[in-house]
């Protein structure tokens, strides 16, 4: 089935909807996390969806490294555009942060998945399978949106970083209108 999907990734390629790459993007991180498909065929899905442009997940270690590594540029050569600004913003609002449906669902775990405690109530084997596969979903359930929330945060630092950007150019340029104003 993947060859027809390769095909079906490239016309989002060439086109220019970022929301659609975007969603598909997270499709193949899941695809990946859940090891759906082997990972040469989701780096052709990945090239077809983002042509030469190589999109790699990030581990927590890889983050952090760049975290301490990143220093704030002096002088970029474009600072973001407001639209720009506005979109990113934008897709915070649907951040997973502010999932209540995904906070819900976690709150509510039965309290054997929570509580080490509570397995001496295993008496039966149907009983531990049961157990096993709630336990099974809730781990996925966490992963998944551990997932999402680093990627929330990777997002978060690089809107931080463009209005920064922004912000620094926005004083460069009064600066500098307030001078030829003098």
């Amino acid at each position: 089935f993947y060859l027809v999907l390769i095909f079906a990734f490239f016309p989002c390629n060439s086109e220019s909807d970022e929301s659609c790459k975007k969603h598909l993007g997270r499709v193949l991180s899941i695809w990946e996390e859940r090891s759906v498909y082997e990972n040469d065929v989701l780096e052709q899905l990945r090239q077809a969806l983002y042509g030469d442009r190589r999109v790699r997940k990030r581990t927590y270690e890889q983050i952090k490294v760049d975290e301490n590594n990143c220093s704030p540029r002096s002088s970029p050569t474009d600072p973001p555009q407001t639209t720009d600004l506005i979109r990113a913003l934008q897709e915070l609002e649907n951040a997973a942060s502010g999932d209540a449906a995904v906070h819900q669902r976690i709150a509510s775990l039965p309290l054997e998945v929570q509580d080490v405690s509570l397995l001496d109530r295993i008496t039966d084997k149907e009983s531990g399978e049961q157990l096993s596969k709630m336990v099974d979903d809730a781990c996925m359930l966490l992963a998944d949106y551990n997932g999402r929330l680093a990627a929330e945060i990777d997002d978060r630092k690089q809107l931080t970083r463009m209005l920064s950007d922004f912000l620094r150019c926005q004083k460069e340029f009064l600066a500098e209108k307030e001078h030829k104003l003098e």
